[in-house]
């Protein structure tokens, strides 16, 4: 069993800007209202998928933009800036990028991309990732459209509060809202969460793949 608290320390790795609010916005809204501390570290900003007309940095922007509307502290937001689709050309230097806030930040939960994600980059700091966090617990958040399989075996229930919170997030990438990509929808988002939900008995929920538990026995015993 994995209990959440004002005690978790939670540290979500995120290839590409917007990742951590698609893959786990809702349990994010949901584990600051507990009093959890919440670290968000993205690996790229992806300058060349900027569509025209806007800075380089823009989507370095959004995400802090995001991370105000979540009540993530600046000192607990670390941007790098790997090229996008080219991680695995620096699969060494992210480990150690990992290795190094692991001491930093010490965190109780990590959420990772699944590991059935194939996108090169999601494969590299999942990979990577359960190598430096081999025994913390560690959660896969999905991306569907990224997913030929799901390996769903762990849900967090969702308030429609939190699921309108975790649009809210969303809503401060402007330029992936112009961009009209089917995955950044709030159909796609509220249709989701609704599924999940349906499977486990909730009205909305988000799902995770356990890749492993770690509970310390003195929170139960």
């Amino acid at each position: 069993m994995l209990h959440f608290s004002r005690n978790t320390r939670v540290l979500v790795l995120a290839p590409h800007t917007d990742d951590a609010e698609l893959g786990v916005g809702g349990t994010l809204i949901k584990l600051r209202g507990l009093g959890a501390t919440v670290s968000v570290v993205v690996f790229s900003i992806a300058e060349k998928s900027v569509p025209p007309g806007y800075p380089d940095d823009i989507l370095a922007r959004e995400f802090s933009e995001a991370m105000q509307r979540l009540g993530v502290p600046k000192d607990h937001q670390v941007v790098f800036k790997y090229p996008v689709r080219e991680f695995p050309k620096h699969r060494q230097s992210i480990l150690e990028n990992l290795i190094s806030l692991r001491a930093t930040f010490d965190p109780t939960v990590v959420f990772l991309p699944s590991s059935k994600d194939i996108h090169q980059d999601h494969q590299v700091v999942f990979n990577e990732g359960i190598r430096a966090f081999k025994t913390r617990t560690i959660l896969g958040y999905e991306f569907p459209w990224n997913q030929l399989k799901a390996k769903n075996n762990f849900y967090v229930e969702l308030s429609r509060r939190e699921l309108e919170a975790k649009w809210d997030l969303l809503l401060a990438y402007q330029t992936q809202l112009g961009l009209k990509r089917g995955y950044f929808s709030k159909d796609l988002v509220f249709s989701l969460a609704k599924l999940r939900g349906v499977q486990v008995g909730f009205d909305f929920a988000e799902a995770f793949e356990a890749v492993r538990v770690v509970v310390p026995c003195d929170n139960y015993f």
